[in-house]
């Protein structure tokens, strides 16, 4: 069996920033995608708690991920299901496939969340799109987690 590989595009809003979600206290935050993959950023933190995580994806990102993979899935199954009703045809057993069942559907992602802010970080000299209420009261970096 071969490797599937699945593209999921997330897309950026006007300013070019994309949205991301701290998995431990629910804050979104927006990054832009070269600072994200920028290779001295090794870690990201979340603004809000100042907290590091292996992802920020957002539960629409994982949602869809998810759909995609069950609709390989299915489909791979479905494939099986046929080669084994071809190879069973004249053997004295009988198999019956049935048919392909519906794919889920895969809505795009879409921006999502206007109500944040550009932040500058100093220490980086870098920028990130949080609440009002976390720059007001100071936040953490998204690339170093200096407060």
């Amino acid at each position: 069996m071969s490797d599937i590989k699945m593209k999921i595009s997330i897309p950026a809003d006007n300013d070019g920033f994309i949205l991301f979600q701290c998995p431990l206290c629910g804050e979104f935050f927006k990054l832009k995608p070269s600072d994200y993959q920028a290779d001295d950023v090794i870690e990201i933190w979340c603004p809000g708690c100042g907290l590091k995580s292996k992802n920020y994806l957002t539960k629409s990102v994982i949602d869809l991920a998810m759909k995609m993979a069950e609709n390989v899935q299915m489909d791979m199954l479905f494939k099986e299901m046929k080669n084994w009703e071809h190879q069973l045809k004249n053997s004295g057993l009988t198999f019956n496939a049935g048919k392909q069942p519906n794919p889920k559907s895969e809505s795009p992602i879409i921006a999502g969340i206007e109500a944040l802010e550009i932040n500058k970080y100093d220490c980086c000299k870098r920028v990130a799109k949080i609440k009002p209420i976390v720059k007001l009261s100071g936040g953490y970096c998204p690339f170093c987690g200096v407060n």
